[in-house]
């Protein structure tokens, strides 16, 4: 069983910065898009960006500028760094495995909550 595991979450003001870091199995990690979701009380998941297994990033227009995804090769983990955030970037942030077959999220980790709150 696949099991991605996510750390780093917590409560941060307004403006400030947090790490998320996703755990990946090695044979996940070099084979999949890596991806963060996240979803906010009583919306749906939505996509905030992934890394393709070259490393490279694209994001949702809303984060784009503040927060960065990066893959530790080392580490076999996913990084999300988050900057400026703010009261909106509340959510529930998932990790993800892409499938490279479907294009689809094949695998998810637990989940961790960010709050962004004064």
């Amino acid at each position: 069983q696949v099991q991605l595991v996510e750390s780093g979450g917590g409560l941060v003001q307004p403006g400030g910065s947090l790490k998320l870091s996703c755990a990946v199995p090695e044979s996940i990690f070099m084979m999949y898009t890596m991806g963060w979701y996240r979803q906010a009380p009583g919306m749906q998941r939505e996509w905030v960006g992934e890394s393709t297994r070259r490393d490279m990033t694209t994001y949702q227009d809303s984060v784009q500028g503040r927060f960065t995804i990066s893959r530790d090769h080392a580490k076999n983990t996913l990084d999300l760094q988050m900057n400026s955030l703010k009261p909106e970037d509340t959510a529930v942030y998932y990790c993800s495995a892409i499938s490279p077959s479907t294009g689809t999220p094949a695998y998810w980790g637990q989940g961790t909550q960010v709050t962004v709150s004064s």
